[in-house]
């Protein structure tokens, strides 16, 4: 992780001891007056809480803000680059190192390959927008692969072609 994120992180667990802190601080308080904790009408630590809020809660405590957002950028590949783009290139994979920062995208023919890679400037400018800036600082455009080389109908296994007799 980047000093960034780590400062978020320490941020975070900071502040979560302060909470614990002052929570202590409270059922101390509590117990002098002789009540322990005592269920009422305000909410507490003890109340359940809505799945979203958790899974926020324990992203934001994990750190995993970008991941989450990056993968949620996959999801809604088609909304972001247009329906024509999206029919033809597919977001694979988005490696998250603080000096890379690459999100690679696979096309299914050379031509489309070769559209996104003129439009890729304008598509980091428009998902760092929705990431926040330098979440993305590079498209990998994978053009399609190609058949294997075959070098004539008789192939040894293992060879490599005519270069592999010569030592």
């Amino acid at each position: 992780m980047s000093g960034v994120d780590l400062a978020r992180v320490a941020l975070r667990a900071a502040k979560e001891q302060a909470r614990a802190r002052g929570a202590a601080a409270q059922q101390r308080k509590q117990a002098r007056r002789g009540g322990g904790l005592r269920s009422g009408a305000r909410s507490d630590g003890r109340d359940p809480q809505a799945l979203g809020s958790a899974i926020n809660r324990l992203i934001t405590e994990r750190g995993w803000e970008t991941p989450a957002a990056v993968g949620g950028v996959m999801g809604r590949w088609p909304q972001i680059v247009g329906e024509d783009l999206a029919k033809h290139c597919v977001p694979l994979r988005y490696d998250d190192a603080p000096d890379a920062r690459v999100l690679t995208v696979s096309c299914d023919s050379t031509a489309w390959a070769t559209q996104l890679r003129l439009l890729a400037p304008q598509l980091v400018a428009r998902l760092n927008a929705d990431l926040g800036q330098g979440t993305v600082r590079l498209i990998k455009v994978v053009g399609p692969g190609g058949p294997e080389r075959r070098y004539g109908p008789l192939r040894a296994p293992g060879s490599r072609g005519p270069g592999d007799t010569y030592g």
